[in-house]
């Protein structure tokens, strides 16, 4: 393993005067003007919070290297990691940072563009069933391709592979588009399967993400099996595809549950001046494209230019200018107590990690953490607590890397007041 320790090499470079990247510094990060000029939040507090820092300490590991675009990360219950590679591999991570050959049995999938081997999670009975899922966009005649997910028992061992591989779900229509395929796989705590999608950015998917007898645009919620919940908000409703838990989604890559109210919780890339972080709620509509915040990326108002419209949820808090999201986890664990109950966010645009501070449903700050991926261009595509209460995240760079935030090593030197973030 890997392990970048500078706080040794902190001191001589102080005594050299040399400038050093003090924990979370931050340019301004929301000093920018708005992409939506003009357009006012629903309420107090939805965009732009104050900049609250934590004034945590922490050293970055990097655990493994040589990852080709990971996308997902899953912790085994020996510590050991499974990370999709968006070309299709999966692999096994040791906890020295050994990667193992490509995991045998997966089937083919559509890399083009956005897509290829997404999302990762373990059946909650995985302990005595090894059962693994994972998302993917799937390939059809035509340059067609859906959001689809697969799974398959896990087979350990030097040679690993997953076995009797089902497809389980395939998001429908397929469309000619190499974009938005959401992906996110969130077990919830009676042992539903959620699966976020996008509504594949074309205008023919955009249109349909408020349309009831197709999958784009959607959360769904399903039985482990991919057969369908009895209680799910739509069902029996003609017309209506009951696998429908949420509408109104541009394009998910973000998800996790709030271990406090068990919710499913999502931030999604919006426009540009739009990412949304909403608890996806039973039946609830978001909007899309109906009402936005933001722009379209190429210029110009979002169908009406509207921001608000009864029957539609507004989202908890949005980002203008955006950081084009993807991966989060409500933090959990011991190593850094100041902060339990913050909500971490990946930044594929902003190259960074983003902290929220929650005061229930409502974000009160904000912090940008590693702001020195910025230079490297390194995009953080997941984020995940670790068994031990470290964070770990995944860079999806052509090289990416697993890195891990350890609580630092205080050095016995006032001179080093306030806590300092290591390099790495």
């Amino acid at each position: 393993m890997n392990i970048s320790k500078s706080i040794p090499v902190l001191i001589p470079m102080l005594a050299m005067g040399a400038s050093v990247c003090l924990f979370g510094q931050e340019a301004a990060f929301n000093s920018r003007p708005p992409n939506g000029a003009g357009q006012k939040p629903a309420f107090a507090g939805q965009t732009r919070a104050p900049e609250r820092k934590a004034n945590v300490a922490f050293e970055v590991v990097t655990v493994a290297s040589g990852l080709q675009r990971p996308w997902g990360l899953e912790f085994l219950p020996d510590g050991r990691m499974l990370v999709t590679e968006r070309p299709g591999r999966l692999r096994v991570v040791a906890k020295d940072g050994t990667l193992s050959p490509p995991v045998a049995g997966i089937p083919a999938v559509d890399t083009r563009g956005q897509g290829g081997l997404l999302g990762i999670a373990l059946d909650p009975k995985y302990a005595t069933n090894h059962l693994v899922y994972l998302s993917f966009s799937e390939p059809h005649d035509g340059g067609m391709n859906n959001t689809a997910v697969m799974r398959g028992k896990f087979a350990d061992g030097p040679a690993p592979q997953l076995e009797n591989v089902q497809v389980i779900f395939h998001q429908a229509p397929s469309l000619a588009s190499t974009l938005h395929f959401g992906s996110r796989l969130v077990f919830s705590r009676d042992g539903k399967l959620f699966v976020t999608m996008g509504e594949r950015s074309i205008t023919e998917g955009r249109m349909q993400a408020q349309r009831m007898d197709g999958l784009l645009g959607k959360i769904v919620r399903l039985n482990p099996d991919g057969s369908i919940p009895k209680d799910n908000p739509f069902v029996g409703r003609e017309g209506v595809r009951p696998e429908i838990w949420s509408l109104g989604h541009r394009n998910v890559q973000a998800a996790t549950l709030n271990p406090a109210t068990g919710e499913l919780w999502e931030v999604e890339h919006g426009t540009r001046g739009g990412d949304e972080n909403n608890i996806a709620r039973r039946g609830k509509d978001y909007g899309w494209p109906t009402i936005a915040y933001g722009i379209e990326y190429a210029g110009g108002q979002i169908t009406g230019g509207i921001t608000a419209k009864e029957g539609m949820e507004q989202p908890l808090y949005y980002w203008d200018p955006v950081i084009a999201p993807s991966g989060m986890t409500f933090y959990t664990g011991k190593m850094f107590p100041a902060w339990k109950g913050s909500l971490f966010i990946g930044g594929l645009g902003s190259t960074n990690l983003v902290r929220l501070t929650m005061d229930g449903e409502k974000v009160v700050g904000e912090e940008r953490l590693l702001t020195d991926l910025q230079p490297k261009r390194e995009r953080i595509r997941d984020v995940r607590q670790g068994p031990e209460g470290a964070l770990y995240l995944l860079t999806d760079n052509a090289e990416g890397r697993i890195l891990k935030l350890i609580a630092a090593q205080r050095p016995q030197s006032a001179s080093l007041e306030p806590p300092r973030r290591s390099l790495f």
